[in-house]
């Protein structure tokens, strides 16, 4: 890798200064690179070659609702290739629905379908940069699905199963990069290094100020544009440090409000009651190998008549610290989880609890399911973790067919924008707070997204959903059985003007013009898909856009 000295930073001015180097700043360099080989790019990132297991930024932020949000350590990481290293790999578009104003977002859809047609254009980048193979998000451009449904009996209208998410190695960008980089003769890296400020133009050339993390020392880089990709939380956090970049030296009043991610959980089973043979409930594989899954979803249509939140529903298994399962193979899956050691080898925090929600639950009804499923239930955790765990292209996740045709249903939807959740220094500037909790909107629209599929399933003939806990209890189920945290969306969101919002449609911060951010938190929407797909696909059209600027 092409490394510079922290005390040879200010001695050039560099074409572009890059912030971050995540899978945005990445898609960035990658696609800037093939444009323009002979600028001259700063890529300067915050964690170690060797990371500690503590750092000051994580140190320095404050969940205030540890109930919904996952503590720092849990959200983010740093070094080269950012948060792929704990990434678990799905890759999913946004969608139409995500772009048009509609009754439950109000004012705050603040981009448009032409933002979204456009990015489109750099999907076959992102899909290059995270190991997906082609940006096909559709059954109907995958021929060897075979146009089959979901189950038998099912028909689409106002439910989709057509849609597709696709799945990633999952590719940690930082080994890739890491060789890539070495063959980039016009990038420097600089490892250790926090990005504390953007400094003042002069000249057409940007100062950004710095902190040596081995000494403290300030320094100043300085470069003709620069662009902000540390993530979402960081990313904001440099932007309320840096209020002289807007007019009047006020931060804009969207800076750090509307923060979303989205709201999941299960709180039901689908029962199909067609032949559970014809049943699509796992992960096939396309012609290029790739994994991919398909996803219930409602039409724009419907979910505009509705005032509805995106939501994508998809077959699961059941929960596994619940032994009432009674299955073998999920009982001794859930205890190596749950185990002090190899539970975090198998899985980083976040997707661990999502299937553990941290409790040890029962053991000896797990250990008696795991008895009386012997062997079976020994050796299908050891096939299963061959394939998830040995291959480059790793299984995804774990699936198991269901003789009686019934799996659990887990949902995945978006949030309302609220100023209520929100990012914001503390009084004396040195904290990162974080506000994040759900709104009655939030949760009534889950309940009524499951409502319309039992609904719509009946109408068909084809099933049914068996939910489980008692109608008066499911708000406070959908409430309390979701967290966030990972996907970070909306405090310096795209807007058309300065007074909606912090970057306009080409990533510009308002007010600037050298002065880019590119990070999910530019989403005004968070739509049903984790943010990471389009995130690459904004770094590679934010690099065209610079580069043909020159």
């Amino acid at each position: 890798m092409s490394l510079i000295e922290p005390s040879a930073i200010s001695s050039e001015i560099w074409d572009v200064i890059v912030i971050g180097s995540g899978p945005a700043g990445l898609a960035f360099v990658q696609e800037y690179t093939k444009k323009l080989h002979q600028s001259k790019i700063l890529l300067v990132e915050f964690g170690l070659e060797s990371e500690p297991s503590t750092n000051a930024l994580d140190e320095s932020i404050d969940i205030l609702n540890p109930e919904n949000h996952h503590l720092p350590y849990d959200c983010t990481n740093k070094g080269l290739g950012g948060t792929s290293a704990t990434w678990g790999g799905r890759c999913v578009s946004y969608d139409e629905i995500d772009f048009i104003p509609r009754s439950i977002i109000g004012d705050n859809c603040t981009w448009d379908l032409s933002i979204f047609e456009d990015v489109k254009r750099f999907y076959g980048p992102a899909a290059e940069l995270l190991d997906c193979g082609k940006p096909a998000f559709n059954l109907k451009e995958i021929p060897e699905s075979g146009n089959r449904r979901i189950a038998e009996g099912f028909q689409e209208g106002d439910w989709l199963d057509s849609a597709v998410e696709r799945w990633s190695l999952p590719t940690r960008l930082g080994p890739k990069y890491n060789e890539i980089l070495r063959e980039a003769s016009n990038v420097r890296v600089v490892f250790g290094i926090q990005a504390s400020r953007i400094g003042e133009s002069s000249d057409g050339v940007r100062t950004v100020e710095l902190v040596d993390r081995s000494n403290g020392q300030a320094l100043t880089s300085r470069g003709k544009r620069v662009v902000v990709a540390a993530g979402a939380q960081e990313s904001t956090r440099i932007l309320l440090q840096s209020s002289h970049l807007f007019p009047g030296g006020k931060t804009p009043y969207a800076l750090g409000r509307f923060y979303q991610g989205h709201i999941s959980g299960k709180i039901a089973s689908i029962r199909f009651s067609g032949n559970p043979r014809l049943t699509d409930f796992g992960m096939p594989r396309d012609a290029e190998g790739i994994y991919f899954r398909r996803r219930f979803q409602l039409t724009t249509d419907a979910l505009i008549r509705e005032g509805l939140l995106n939501t994508a529903i998809w077959t699961d298994n059941p929960l596994y610290y619940d032994a009432r399962h009674r299955s073998g193979t999920m009982s001794m899956i859930y205890l190596m989880l749950i185990a002090p050691v190899i539970g975090k080898k198998l899985a980083p925090a976040p997707i661990r609890n999502s299937l553990t929600k941290g409790k040890v639950s029962n053991v000896p009804a797990h250990l008696m399911n795991i008895l009386r499923g012997f062997p079976k239930s020994l050796f299908e955790p050891f096939l299963i973790f061959s394939k998830r765990y040995l291959p480059k292209r790793k299984l995804p996740g774990v699936f198991l067919y269901s003789p009686k045709n019934e799996y659990a249903l887990h949902f995945h939807a978006e949030q309302q924008p609220i100023e209520g959740n929100y990012m914001k220094l503390s009084e004396d500037g040195k904290r990162l707070q974080i506000q994040y909790g759900y709104t009655d909107e939030d949760v009534r629209s889950v309940l009524r997204v499951h409502e319309m599929l039992d609904a719509w399933l009946k109408k068909l003939g084809c099933g049914e959903l068996v939910y489980w806990y008692p109608k008066e209890e499911l708000a406070e189920q959908v409430r309390k059985g979701s967290s966030d945290g990972v996907h970070q969306v909306g405090t310096t969101r795209i807007s058309s003007s300065a007074e909606a919002g912090v970057v306009d449609y080409d990533l510009k911060v308002w007010g600037t013009d050298d002065v880019y951010v590119c990070s999910s938190s530019c989403f005004p929407t968070s739509g049903q898909a984790n943010p990471t797909f389009l995130l690459a696909a904004f770094g590679a059209r934010l690099a065209h856009q610079i580069a043909t600027q020159k």
